[in-house]
């Protein structure tokens, strides 16, 4: 019998590295993009068909809530895309010689999401 298995299986326990935290990430904002793609292209079709649903839809996202499903969506997008390109890059073997590339890439990806997330969030709100 193996004892030096683990013991403590907690996820929210556990301290995952920046380069885990990322991949995550890209996960999440790829099912959090597919899953609001049909309701983009459901607005984009009523925009499309008269200038009263242009009218109609420009309404809809002027409410709060709307603007913030739109800043959600827009880093999401930035978040999937940066990440994506990490990942590209690293299968072409830049970035991932050793951890502190990876950590060092990591965090590049963060910090531009979250520059973007900011500047996505006062072009919204302002």
């Amino acid at each position: 019998m193996n004892t030096k298995r683990p013991v403590n299986l907690n996820l929210m326990t556990i301290k995952f590295p920046s380069t885990a935290i990322i991949s995550i990430l890209h996960r999440i904002s790829g099912v959090f993009l597919f899953l609001l793609l049909p309701c983009i292209l459901l607005a984009l079709q009523y925009s499309l068909l008269s200038p009263q649903g242009f009218a109609k839809v420009q309404h809809v996202f002027q409410n709060p809530i709307s603007k913030l499903v739109i800043w959600l969506l827009l880093t999401s997008l930035a978040m999937h895309f940066f990440a994506g390109i990490r990942h590209l890059l690293m299968d072409l073997g830049w970035g991932d010689k050793n951890m502190k590339q990876g950590k060092a890439t990591a965090w590049l990806t963060m910090t531009i999401t979250f520059i973007l997330f900011v500047l996505i969030g006062v072009w919204l709100w302002a």
